[in-house]
């Protein structure tokens, strides 16, 4: 039967990414992998195929996109097994939203076109040394002087941190807690940023940096909204992206899944393929299981959001529901390979690596309980 979610126009645009990953990604994600990045030009590919534009306006090369057009988008460049390519060449939806939102419309209409089309790089700047989930009590100055800002900080774990030429970058222009942060537009290329590349466990090829700001002059214009209202502008931000994280953890789930079942048809031991024994046929239910309900809880939670609600608790009961699923997969997987399964080149051992952070990155699954408990009036 058909899934009631989803429309022709969604099924035409799978099939477009489903193309585009298996000719653009699929064949080179693991060398990427091993180079710690992959080619500029995947944008302007992407762009071409309207990835990049999903859900931004159409004035600015945009295209209109529901929670199951981004859904389908997610799941369909999970199935590469490559979470650093995917991050790395979506990390302007992070980076760009707060732009669409509620910057000054000239600075919309000279950064977004670029970005949308694969010209540039958006990221999005907010965990520091000091702290990662406690954005309220973030340190990175900005005082006004004249007509600009003077940024002093650093920020770290910035997916696109070496590449981007756009950063959003969450800064205190005010007094303590939330009412004093601000973001504002901070270009690559800005005198006093200096970046620095970090090595990582998983998403090897997507490029991660700390930035360092020594009295970073920014114009005031390229501020993002009003002084104050950063704090905001986050959180609105941190919602989508953990419906993002939360749909390609479970198509994750879903490629460890697939991969599972088909080497245990093939592996043989003892005279018949391992899919023939019980315990292997029983951890593959399993995997199935969790999937099939992550899946569920994402669509339904999808539709909510499209009728206007606002399940905030939901939402992070999500992400943990589908990083947990990934972590149960992922392992299973590894498990069933044995020894191939340790072995770099195989997507179930490149998904393994990336599981810790997809359960740190957007917000930890501590702090998913935490947020979650508060809304439930805990």
């Amino acid at each position: 039967m058909a899934n009631p979610f989803y429309t022709g126009e969604h099924e035409a645009f799978r099939e477009v990414m489903r193309r585009f990953v298996a000719k653009e990604i699929e064949p080179y994600s693991h060398q990427w992998d091993e180079e710690g990045e992959f080619p500029r030009e995947l944008y302007a590919k992407a762009s071409e195929i309207g990835l990049l534009g999903l859900g931004f306006p159409e004035e600015y090369g945009g295209v209109a996109a529901d929670q199951f057009m981004k859904i389908v988008a997610s799941q369909e460049l999970a199935r590469a097994g490559a979470g650093g390519v995917s991050a790395s060449l979506m990390s302007h939806t992070i980076g760009s939203p707060p732009i669409a939102r509620a910057a000054r419309p000239e600075v919309k209409a000279r950064v977004l076109p670029e970005v949308l089309a694969g010209k540039k790089i958006s990221a999005l700047a907010i965990t520091e040394p000091s702290g990662g989930s406690d954005v309220a009590n973030l340190r990175t100055k900005a005082r006004r002087d004249g007509d600009h800002y003077i940024v002093s900080g650093e920020k770290t774990f910035i997916t696109s941190g070496m590449r981007a030429d756009y950063l959003t970058v969450a800064v205190r222009t005010g007094g303590e807690g939330p009412g004093g942060v601000s973001l504002l537009l901070i270009e690559g290329n800005a005198p006093g940023l200096t970046r620095t590349k970090l090595k990582k466990m998983g998403w090897w090829a997507s490029d991660t940096a700390t930035l360092h700001f020594d009295e970073c002059r920014v114009p005031v214009e390229n501020l993002i909204g009003e002084e104050g209202e950063g704090f905001k502008q986050i959180m609105y931000n941190f919602n989508s992206e953990r419906m993002g994280m939360a749909a390609s953890c479970t198509a994750y789930a879903r490629v460890c899944l697939d991969e599972a079942v088909a080497y245990a048809k093939e592996r043989k031991t003892f005279g018949k393929p391992i899919a023939q024994h019980q315990v292997i046929r029983h951890k593959i239910v399993d995997m199935a299981q969790k999937v099939a309900a992550s899946q569920a809880m994402l669509e339904m939670l999808a539709w909510r959001l499209g009728q206007g609600e606002s399940p905030v608790a939901e939402i992070c009961m999500m992400k943990n529901q589908a990083t947990q699923t990934m972590a149960h997969c992922a392992s299973e997987a590894v498990q069933i390979f044995g020894g191939a399964g340790f072995m770099r080149g195989v997507k179930v051992e490149r998904i393994y690596r990336e599981v810790k952070v997809n359960a740190i990155g957007g917000g930890t699954e501590e702090i998913m309980k935490d947020l979650a408990s508060r809304q439930m009036g805990l």
